[in-house]
């Protein structure tokens, strides 16, 4: 887009001199004393996206909105630019000094992937040259892969954009699938919200189970030890009592009135 912009980059003279000083700044980079990987792997990234413009200015287009909009272009289900990811393989590929590190480190992340699933050969270039950790949410513009975008399209709320203008630039693209997304994001929201529901039900009864506490009966005053023997021992001797007064009258009962003598 930059190029395109730019009508004196989209010539293809400009074109030639621009890739040959990205790749000599990518040898430089390499063969100094303090090697510089990073800046060496985007000079070359550079370069090869310069000479692809070539290439396609070669076969008789005037303009480069060809170009972009076959490099925008996804395909039908999910919209993935699947020729973006083609050429940002190919590029890596062709990166010169076969004993670098970062080149070594991204073919491992890329080559085991399919194209069309994540990571992205995008996103993994990307997180090389800017430094971006994988797990930092980092959001890029769909249109320009510009860091920071923050306009989202007002029906699906799954594309990002800088701007208007990166949006209209992809809209033929994403006119096709943005109903399919809408759909995709109406039901991943259904979704979280479900699991945060049910997260929240959960934490409830933890919290109900863990909080019953059974009634216990309140116990009565201490009873000194000395005053329940002494207690204990005159309500015994008072048992005894009324347990020889029971059997004395219980005797006189059943013997009967004493028969009087004449």
């Amino acid at each position: 887009m930059l190029i395109n912009e730019n009508p004196l980059l989209a010539e293809e003279a400009a074109l030639n001199k621009c890739y040959k000083v990205m790749d000599l700044i990518c040898e430089k980079c390499m063969k100094q004393s303090d090697m510089n990987e990073v800046l060496a792997m985007k000079m070359h990234y550079i370069s090869c996206i310069f000479q692809k413009c070539i290439n396609f200015l070669k076969d008789g287009e005037n303009k480069l909105d060809t170009l972009i909009k076959s490099l925008l272009k996804g395909r039908p289900s999910d919209g993935f630019p699947i020729y973006q990811e083609k050429i940002i393989r190919e590029s890596i590929r062709k990166f010169p000094y076969c004993e670098a590190t970062l080149l070594q480190q991204l073919v491992r992340s890329i080559a085991p992937v399919e194209i069309g699933s994540d990571p992205t050969a995008f996103s993994v270039l990307t997180q090389a040259i800017t430094g971006q950790v994988g797990f930092v949410d980092v959001e890029f513009c769909t249109t320009c892969g510009e860091k920071g975008a923050s306009k989202r399209c007002s029906v699906c709320k799954m594309v990002i954009y800088c701007d208007q203008t990166c949006q209209k630039t992809h809209w033929f693209a994403h006119k096709k699938i943005c109903k399919n997304l809408k759909d995709i994001y109406e039901k991943q929201q259904l979704e979280a919200a479900k699991e945060k529901s049910d997260e929240e039900n959960n934490g409830k009864l933890d919290v109900d189970s863990n909080g019953v506490n059974e009634e216990q009966p309140e116990a009565g005053p201490a009873v000194p030890q000395e005053d329940s023997d002494a207690k204990g021992s005159e309500e015994g001797e008072k048992a005894s009592l009324q347990c020889d007064a029971g059997l004395e009258c219980s005797q006189e009962a059943t013997a009967g009135p004493l028969a009087s003598e004449e």
